[in-house]
């Protein structure tokens, strides 16, 4: 078992914290016909202005959208009236990472829709502790959404995060998977995140991608063009394979060029592409996360207070 040191148990409460003011803050910035490239340039900026980095490009999923959506450097979306906002924010401090998000809606009649996923978060966190079972946690916010007259999003889940890894392999499901054996352990970090939906409960790709990573791999890297080579150096050293978004990068390369360099990423298998998922049904999903550390002693903590 690996044990978190006094300096790791600081940087990710320290980084839970700078999620949780950013959070807080949003239910009065975010309004109708307000640019969703404004709304991601204010979470990010807030986040560096705090003493952290995005651990991934801001989430601004809207309605039917679940999740993967990112501003694009060009994008004049806007945030409709009446609109369910959920804005996935993600902080780290030296790879110490904290991941939390919030569901904003511009009208009442969603309001019991977000209070599902909200109760079924609040319900699941009582539960954890060391022993416990993924599944059981599982169960908890099937039980509550469904109590309300909706579903989970069946096929996206929580997970376990370490340093610089942000889905770092364990599963923690929104339903009741018998098949999930995992458990909650002392030393680790997770994230727990329940969807919930008036629709069928499943989610689908879109042809649209707007987030990426990196993967590692020396001998294809040393192969790369020099200008593709640059930044994949750049952003490793920066990121490693945190997600990061090509609107960070395009104040000094030309989009022609930047859509290029993905292209030649993609063809030596070194990037990782997010694909933008919306609800199979086109239901609107709503959707609340904090983070969990569990120190060496047992204690649940939720980095994202504050």
């Amino acid at each position: 078992m690996t044990l978190l040191t006094e300096e790791d148990l600081e940087k990710y409460i320290d980084a839970g914290r700078i999620a949780c003011l950013i959070a807080k803050d949003l239910e009065h910035y975010v309004k109708p016909n307000l640019k969703i490239l404004e709304l991601a340039h204010y979470i990010e900026n807030r986040i560096r202005e705090l003493g952290g980095e995005p651990a991934f490009p801001v989430n601004i999923s809207i309605n039917n959208i679940a999740a993967h959506y990112t501003p694009l450097p060009d994008d004049t979306t806007i945030i409709p009236s009446e609109a369910v906002v959920k804005i996935d924010i993600g902080v780290h401090i030296e790879g110490y990472i904290a991941d939390t998000a919030v569901t904003i809606s511009l009208s009442d009649k969603f309001t019991p829709l977000i209070e599902s996923v909200k109760q079924a978060l609040e319900k699941a966190l009582l539960y954890i502790a060391p022993g416990k079972r993924f599944n059981e946690v599982g169960a908890i916010i099937e039980k509550t959404v469904k109590d309300y007259g909706y579903r989970p999003i069946y096929n996206l889940s929580g997970h376990s995060i370490d340093r610089y890894v942000i889905h770092a392999g364990e599963t923690i499901p929104n339903f009741n998977d018998r098949l999930n054996f995992g458990k909650f352990q002392k030393g680790k970090v997770y994230a727990v995140e329940p969807f919930a939906t008036n629709g069928v409960g499943f989610v689908i790709e879109t042809s649209t991608t707007t987030i990426y990573a990196l993967k590692f791999n020396p001998k294809k890297i040393r192969a790369l063009s020099k200008d593709t080579y640059t930044l994949y150096i750049e952003i490793y050293n920066t990121r490693r394979t945190l997600p990061f978004a090509i609107r960070w990068y395009i104040d000094r390369i030309s989009k022609t060029r930047i859509n290029s360099i993905l292209y030649e990423l993609r063809n030596n298998n070194l990037l990782i592409p997010y694909p933008v998922l919306i609800e199979k049904s086109n239901g609107v999903v709503t959707q609340f996360e904090h983070t969990v550390l569990i120190d060496n002693k047992g204690n649940v903590i939720i980095t994202t207070e504050c």
